[in-house]
C-alpha cells in the first residue's frame, strides 16, 4: 500500500470539481480489502478522521478532507467479472465509469446510469446515488445495484445482496461477516415526490443495501459492487430543438414528458417515450455558442431529447416527435438532428460541455461552485423555474440555467465576478433551496449533501430526523471517524 505525506504530492486530493478545498496529513492508496481493514482499524483506535476519495469529480465537497487521512480507491480498479448470460458485472470501486462502458459495449451489454462526468469512479457513483440524463427513463444508480461488499469504520466487513435483508417496519438489523449484529432505528422521513439524493435512504421495510447507497462515505468503504446490466438499444434518436421563448420550450417539454409517462405505462414502443429530456436557457446557450456552431443565434431556450428505438420503430417514433414539434411551431431550419454516431457524440459533447465550462469558470476565478441541484414535484416545476429566473435576474449576477427538466430537476449556476457577488449568490442559493423544500422537493437530486449542504438538509428534514439519521452513523461509526463533515454538520 502506497502512503504519501509530502504536501506537494497530495495537493490534488484536497479539492473536488466544485473547488471546495480542505486539508489532510496523509493520503493512502489501498490495493486490497485487507489494506482498508488495517487503515480503518488503526484510525478507529486512534480516532483519526478518514475521508474516502474517488476521482474527485463530486460537486458537494464529500471527498474533500477536513484533516486526518484521505483513503483513495484508485488502486482498487479491477473489473472482476462480467456475466453476459445473467447480465451483471462485479467491479472494484476505483473502476472508471468510462472504462467500464467501453468494456461492456462489445459484449452487447448496457449500463444506463450516466453522470455527466464519465471520469468518475463507479464507487463514487454508488456512494452518491448518482444519476444523469437517462435517469428520466431508467432511474438513478440505486436501481442498478444488486450487491456490495464494504468495510465498516470499525474494520468489520459486511456483505449485502439485494432482496436478502429487509427492515421490519422501522427496525433494520445488520450482521457482519464476523457475526457482530447492529440494530438500527430508521427515521420516518417525509416522502419526496421527485428524484432525491439528500441524506440516508430510510423507509419502512426497506432493503438493507439501500441504506449504504448514497451514504456519501459516512457508513463504510465499498470494496466490491455488483451491477445490473441490460441489453443495449438497437439505435437512438437524438435531437436539440431551439425555441424563440422559454414558455414554448417548457410547453413542449411538459407534453413530451406526459406522453413518455403514458406510453411507458401502456408499454407502447412506437410513440414518444423519451430516454432524456434536458433544458438549456438563453444564458447557457450563449455560454456555449462559441464552441458549438449548431447553436441557434436567436434562441431563448433549447431542449435536447433522446429516445431509444429499433429499425422497425424508428420511422414511427420520429414521426411522433415531428408531430409534437409542429404543434409547438419548432423551427425545423434550426433543429439539430443527429442521425450518425459522430453527430450523436457532438450532441453529447454539447450536453456535457456546460457543466465542465462552469467548473472551469469557478476554478479560474477561485470561487467555490454555487450550482443548484434542486428538484420539485412536476406540478410545481414551471412556477419554480420562473421564480428562480426572476430572483437571479434581479441580482444582476451572471448565471446559467440547465438541467434534467424531465425530472423537474434544475441546475442554476451562479458565475460571480467578485467576493461581494459570491456572498450574494450564497444567499440566493439558500433562498432557492428553501423554496424547493417549501414545494415538497429536495435540496439535492443527484449530487448529494457532502459538506456544502448540511444546513440545507436540516431545513429539509428537520432536526429530529437529522438526529435519528446521525444515530445510525454513531452505531456503525462510534468514534465518528469516517466521512467527517459529510451529511451532518461537524457539531453533531
Amino acid at each position: 500500500m502506497i502512503i504519501k505525506s509530502e504536501q506537494n504530492e497530495i495537493q490534488d486530493y484536497l479539492k473536488d470539481a466544485s473547488n471546495t478545498k480542505g486539508f489532510c496529513e496523509v493520503v493512502v492508496y489501498p490495493e486490497t480489502i485487507n489494506d482498508i481493514i488495517n487503515v480503518l482499524q488503526d484510525a478507529n483506535k486512534k480516532k483519526t478522521k478518514v475521508t474516502v476519495c474517488g476521482n474527485r469529480t463530486g460537486l458537494s465537497g464529500a471527498s474533500v478532507p477536513m484533516g486526518g487521512i484521505v483513503l483513495s480507491t484508485e488502486k482498487m480498479n479491477k473489473i472482476l467479472e462480467i456475466d453476459t448470460a445473467e447480465k451483471f458485472a462485479i467491479v472494484e470501486p476505483g473502476v472508471l465509469l468510462s472504462d467500464f462502458l467501453k468494456e461492456i459495449k462489445p459484449k452487447y451489454l448496457y449500463y444506463p446510469p450516466d453522470p455527466t462526468e464519465l471520469n468518475c469512479f463507479i464507487g463514487g457513483t454508488v456512494a452518491t446515488n448518482a444519476s444523469g440524463s437517462k435517469t428520466f427513463k431508467y432511474g438513478p444508480t440505486r436501481d442498478f445495484i444488486l450487491g456490495m461488499e464494504l468495510v465498516l469504520p470499525t474494520g468489520e466487513t459486511l456483505k449485502l445482496e439485494r432482496g436478502k435483508n429487509f427492515a421490519e417496519k422501522n427496525k433494520l438489523v445488520l450482521k457482519t461477516d464476523s457475526g457482530k449484529t447492529f440494530e438500527l432505528n430508521l427515521p420516518e422521513i417525509r416522502s419526496v415526490q421527485t428524484k432525491n439524493a439528500a441524506g440516508y435512504f430510510c423507509k419502512e421495510n426497506m432493503d438493507a443495501i439501500d441504506l449504504f447507497i448514497g451514504s456519501e462515505g459516512t457508513l463504510g468503504i465499498i470494496t466490491k459492487i455488483k451491477l445490473k446490466l441490460l441489453l443495449p438499444p438497437e439505435d437512438t434518436i437524438s435531437c436539440v430543438l431551439f425555441f424563440d421563448n422559454e414558455t414554448t420550450g417548457l410547453n413542449f417539454l411538459e407534453e413530451a414528458r406526459e406522453a413518455s409517462y403514458q406510453n411507458r405505462k401502456s408499454k407502447t414502443d412506437i410513440c414518444i417515450n423519451a430516454l432524456a429530456l434536458e433544458f438549456f436557457d438563453e444564458r447557457a446557450l450563449k455560454f456555449l455558442a462559441k464552441d458549438f456552431s449548431s447553436v441557434s443565434n436567436n434562441a431563448k431556450a433549447a431542449i435536447w431529447f433522446e429516445q431509444e428505438c429499433t429499425t422497425d420503430s424508428f420511422d414511427s417514433i420520429l414521426e411522433a416527435w415531428n408531430a409534437l414539434m409542429k404543434t409547438h411551431n419548432v423551427n425545423e431550419g434550426t433543429t439539430w438532428f443527429a442521425f450518425s454516431d459522430v453527430d450523436k457524440e457532438k450532441i453529447k459533447d454539447f450536453r456535457h460541455a456546460i457543466s465542465w465550462k462552469v467548473n472551469e469558470y469557478v476554478t479560474r476565478n477561485n470561487f467555490r461552485k454555487l450550482g443548484t441541484d434542486v428538484a420539485v414535484p412536476d406540478k410545481y416545476f414551471r412556477e419554480f423555474y420562473f421564480t428562480l429566473q426572476s430572483w437571479s435576474k434581479q441580482s444582476n449576477i451572471d448565471f446559467v440555467t440547465y438541467g434534467h427538466f424531465g425530472n423537474s430537476h434544475i441546475h442554476l449556476n451562479f458565475l460571480p465576478k467578485n467576493d461581494a457577488e459570491f456572498n450574494e449568490s450564497k444567499n440566493l442559493y439558500k433562498k432557492i433551496c428553501d423554496e424547493a423544500v417549501r414545494l415538497g422537493g429536495t435540496i439535492s437530486a443527484e449530487h448529494g449533501v457532502g459538506k456544502n449542504k448540511t444546513a440545507f438538509l436540516k431545513e429539509m428534514y428537520g432536526e429530529k430526523v437529522i438526529k435519528e439519521m446521525f444515530n445510525i452513523k454513531k452505531i456503525l461509526d462510534p468514534n465518528l471517524i469516517l466521512g467527517y463533515g459529510n451529511i451532518f454538520s461537524t457539531i453533531n
